[in-house]
């Protein structure tokens, strides 16, 4: 304190000049009395300043730091500020994409009996509708299947009485033939008594002609024996005929009992026949009820009452114009999935199984929760797109053909992260924040903003390097918060505990 009041009084000591020193000239000119005044005023000003400028340079270096700090007025602090500290933290990367919401699994209904005309379809099945499988969603008429079921009865019918004929003739045919046996039995029996008489007149023949030789009967009376065998040797060969005959005919009888067969199996086949057209007119009746064959939503209802179905719409089938092929589209357990496109540069990027964040510029409630289900493994060879298709949870805020967008989760790494409002975006398109020295002065530092982090934090992907160069440690910095937006570089702060 002594050393800075002596510089004060020193530095207020006036210095003379020697005016007196400096030598004359003659004036020759007319003296002007009002000139002296100004000339003694303006050399008494320099010869101060002068003055002042030596003592000032013979002071010691610290006297001329205190006057020079004493003459400085303080810096106030500029503004009050919060800060938060830099945090490393687990980062997760995304690729973003778009894409348009469709039905996972989309199972047409199809009409299982064609040509006929939609009947009736219930009130309660509309578009957008929850059908459980087996639920009824058209009648269609049945009236013609319903003839053609009675015809095809009384076809069965007639058939079987048919079947009852042929067995019939059958059985005729097959008593027939054991008639004919019982007579080859007959015929044989007559040939065994006819080889008999002929046996039994040959050997008489044979006596009688030794009787002959010996002049014993008359040649009248051997002339009756010879004639005897020979009616017997014909009565042998009718009997032999006959027996041909009647084994003849018992064959002709077994060949019409195998034609006799014939056409009962015939007859038989044509009632399998008959059944089998009522059974299945009985099932197309049953398929006039066209039920769901999975549970889900109606996505599509292109039936109307009076449509036929099996052909094409605006067709004319008899008196009847317009039908369909397609009656129901049901999105099979309300699954939806998105499918977005991925340039081929960035494919390698994307596994099956990744999780995927889907929002929408529509409606801020969409935040879903989705994984990555197939990629194509075709790629568009005009526009160098895949595919992929990820699976997304039910909801009642998508439908299909919905524009959606997803940040696909590529990998996790460990970054920088500072709260979300110390960033200052620039209208240059970049970004700032200030971080805060031990001194309470902020400094700018441009930076390149990363992925936003769940807690209100954003990643710093780079620019808080450059600290480094300050000799600070990166993970000690602190950047400013609230107040960061009406900062600028070397400002000085009043921190305040948030």
């Amino acid at each position: 304190m002594d050393n800075e009041s002596f510089s004060e009084v020193e530095a207020e000591e006036p210095v003379r000049a020697e005016v007196d020193s400096f030598p004359s000239k003659p004036d020759t000119r007319q003296p002007r009395p009002w000139l002296i005044p100004l000339f003694a005023g303006t050399g008494l000003g320099i010869a101060i300043a002068l003055g002042s400028m030596g003592i000032l340079n013979y002071l010691p270096a610290r006297q001329q730091t205190a006057v020079a700090n004493k003459a400085a007025p303080k810096v106030n602090p500029a503004m009050t500020v919060t800060i938060a500290s830099v945090e490393k933290t687990r980062v997760t990367r995304t690729l973003n994409t778009t894409g348009t919401v469709a039905a996972r699994d989309l199972i047409p209904v199809l009409p299982q009996a064609n040509g006929l005309q939609i009947k009736i379809i219930p009130e309660d099945i509309k578009e957008g509708t929850f059908v459980k499988k087996g639920q009824v969603l058209a009648i269609l008429d049945d009236s013609i299947l319903q003839a053609q079921i009675s015809q095809a009865k009384a076809d069965v019918e007639s058939k079987q009485a048919d079947v009852a004929s042929k067995l019939a003739e059958q059985a005729s045919k097959l008593a027939t033939t054991v008639s004919n046996q019982a007579i080859v039995q007959q015929k044989k029996a007559d040939l065994a008594q006819s080889q008999a008489r002929l046996e039994e007149a040959q050997k008489n023949f044979q006596r009688y002609q030794k009787l002959a030789r010996a002049g014993a009967i008359s040649q009248q009376e051997l002339d009756t024996r010879s004639y005897t065998v020979k009616t017997a040797i014909e009565a042998v060969r009718l009997a032999e005929e006959n027996v041909r005959g009647a084994k003849a005919n018992v064959g002709s009888a077994q060949a019409n009992i195998t034609s006799a067969e014939a056409n009962v199996n015939k007859a038989k086949a044509d009632v399998r026949s008959s059944v089998a057209k009522v059974q299945q007119l009985q099932a197309q009746l049953g398929q006039t009820v066209v039920r769901a064959p999975v549970s889900g939503i109606v996505a599509e209802k292109l039936a109307r009452v009076g449509d036929v179905t099996g052909v094409p719409p605006q067709t004319q089938v008899g008196t009847i114009i317009g039908g369909t092929q397609k009656l129901f589209s049901i999105i099979r357990d309300e699954r939806l999935e998105l499918q977005a496109k991925i340039p081929e540069i960035q494919l390698p990027q994307v596994e099956v199984g990744a999780s995927v964040q889907i929002t929408s510029d529509l409606d801020n409630r969409i935040q879903l929760q989705g994984r990555v289900k197939d990629i194509q493994p075709l790629v568009n060879d005009k526009r160098r797109e895949a595919t992929i298709k990820i699976d997304l949870p039910p909801t009642d805020l998508l439908k299909p053909g919905m524009f959606a967008r997803a940040a696909i989760t590529t990998n996790t790494t460990i970054g920088m992260t500072v709260p979300q409002k110390a960033v200052q975006p620039q209208p240059d398109g970049s970004a700032i924040l200030f971080t805060l020295s031990d001194e309470d002065i902020v400094h700018t530092q441009t930076v390149e903003v990363g992925e936003p982090i769940d807690d209100g934090r954003v990643e710093i992907k780079s620019g808080l390097q450059l600290s480094d160069a300050l000799g600070q440690d990166v993970s000690r910095l602190r950047v400013v918060v609230d107040g960061a937006g009406y900062l600028k570089d070397g400002d000085k702060v009043r921190v305040v505990t948030q």
